[in-house]
């Protein structure tokens, strides 16, 4: 091959590479995707799909599931029920908004009195009153309640708990024919809080919830305290042992 064969041979062949590099380049900056926690595969060190390893949601057969530590049905007047559940999640460094869960009402007969769905957050090592008052109406006897999990919408992710922590002091129960409750709920935060949700639950020598109200304190101010104020319109069906007053602050 002569001298300029030669040239037009090489000269060829970098043109061809170069174009070869350009079209590499081009195919892989459109069809390849750098792993992530939303791409639908299991990679980067990830335990499953999207979670686990350096993703910020967590698998859920690795995370213990909440559990329903009681279900109540409770009477406070004829031909209504209410029903309180506390769940617990003892994880210390998991939360999970949005769990979704089903409460059903039996009778003595084992019929479906009522039923009615419902979402719950869950913050890291925490108890969560679930109170729904006016669950039933109606003259059926309800022998038992339970609650149930939908599973399929647990969607855990790691948190490190830096909520705020109510403390509730100076409890106390007065009244039998019109029972009230009063508690004061404090935010040691230099913040004042708002549209505070707050649970009383009210127990019987046996650890049985025998009544259960709850309120929304509109704010408590900063390094303050607001007082909750609960009733009922009827005596309770036993003696009162101990009340517990919580006051739910949300996940952010």
């Amino acid at each position: 091959m002569s001298w300029a064969g030669r040239r037009q041979f090489i000269i060829t062949a970098i043109i061809v590479g170069v174009l070869a590099a350009i079209l590499a380049v081009t195919l892989i900056a459109t069809f390849y995707q750098a792993p992530s926690c939303m791409d639908n595969k299991q990679n980067q060190g990830e335990t499953g799909i999207d979670c686990g390893g350096p993703c910020a949601h967590l698998c859920t057969a690795e995370v213990p599931a909440p559990s329903v530590r009681f279900v109540r049905q409770l009477s406070p007047v004829q031909g209504r029920t209410d029903v309180i559940a506390y769940i617990d999640n003892t994880n210390a460094n998991a939360a999970m908004k949005g769990a979704a869960f089903t409460i059903t009402l039996y009778g003595p007969d084992n019929i479906i009195v009522a039923e009615k769905t419902g979402t719950v957050d869950l913050p890291p090592k925490s108890t969560v009153p679930v109170f729904i008052p006016g669950f039933y109406s109606g003259l059926q006897t309800v022998a038992r309640a339970f609650l149930t999990f939908d599973t399929s919408s647990f969607n855990w992710y790691r948190y490190d708990d830096t909520r705020p922590t109510l403390t509730v002091s100076n409890i106390i129960l007065s009244g039998d024919a019109t029972p009230r409750l009063t508690a004061d709920v404090s935010n040691p935060t230099a913040l004042s809080l708002f549209r505070v949700p707050v649970v009383a639950t009210v127990f019987d020598a046996q650890n049985n919830a025998i009544a259960a109200s709850a309120t929304v304190l509109q704010e408590i101010p900063p390094m303050g305290t607001a007082a909750a104020v609960f009733t009922w319109n009827a005596p309770f069906p036993a003696t009162a042992a101990k009340e517990e007053v919580i006051p739910l602050v949300p996940l952010p």
